[in-house]
């Protein structure tokens, strides 16, 4: 008999090192399918999942995965909430660390920081607008470093590249020449959902949709948190 060709996971990078540790996990349901995962940056995911490219499963940010849902390349119906993440704040391992306890500590940071870096993702997206509303968009579009797709923000702070770097805690909290300051204050804070769903494209949509119940069944709650994350 003919063994089904693994299940093929499109996701961004905030998620690839946790969804890796979930598929491996001995606690997934007992006969599970096998899984191939992708992670790309999330802009270029929702890309190639728009242009038609077969995958089975999309896991995005939620407002990515919608437009997908929207677009007709995601099953409607299929969106299964996994995680929420917190945008967190690092500089380079040594260097002084200013207060980020406070809306107002952060914004003092980002104007006093030389280089400022965010990604093209979720946060970047709600940063962007929070230093319009503060009304420093300019200061910071003249000292902005954003990285390509798929780069972690924190590779251009253990560079040297960035002074000040914002991404999601599940893509800093692993790199090595960095020191994580924490996550933006309650009254900043950015939180993004992500969020799986079945590619309209899949060959196995059922086996698929088995396998995001899977990533959100009550055992991964462990492993989510270890990886900086909150179950959704």
């Amino acid at each position: 008999m003919n063994t089904p060709a693994p299940l093929h996971l499109i996701s961004s990078m905030a998620t690839q090192r946790l969804l890796a540790e979930l598929i491996a996990a001995p606690e997934r349901t007992p006969g599970g399918a096998d899984v191939r995962l992708e992670a790309v940056g999330g802009v270029d995911a929702a890309r190639r999942v728009a242009a038609g490219e077969a995958f089975d499963l999309v896991v995005l940010g939620a407002g990515a995965l919608d437009k997908l849902i929207a677009g007709g390349h995601v099953l409607v119906g299929s969106r299964v909430d996994l995680v929420r993440s917190a945008t967190a704040v690092a500089v380079p391992a040594g260097a002084p660390h200013p207060d980020i306890g406070s809306a107002e500590a952060v914004r003092a940071a980002v104007l006093a920081a030389p280089s400022v870096g965010y990604s093209t993702g979720p946060s970047g997206v709600a940063l962007a607008a929070l230093f319009a509303r503060w009304g420093i968009a300019d200061a910071v579009q003249a000292k902005l470093v954003t990285p390509p797709p798929g780069t972690p923000v924190g590779q251009l702070v253990a560079r040297g590249e960035v002074a000040l770097g914002f991404q999601q805690l599940s893509e800093l909290m692993h790199l090595p020449g960095i020191d994580v300051l924490g996550v933006l204050p309650p009254a900043i804070e950015i939180t993004t959902v992500f969020s799986g769903g079945v590619a309209a494209s899949s060959r196995r949509p059922e086996a698929a949709r088995a396998l995001l119940a899977d990533l959100a069944a009550p055992w991964t709650a462990a492993l989510k948190r270890a990886n900086g994350m909150n179950p959704a």
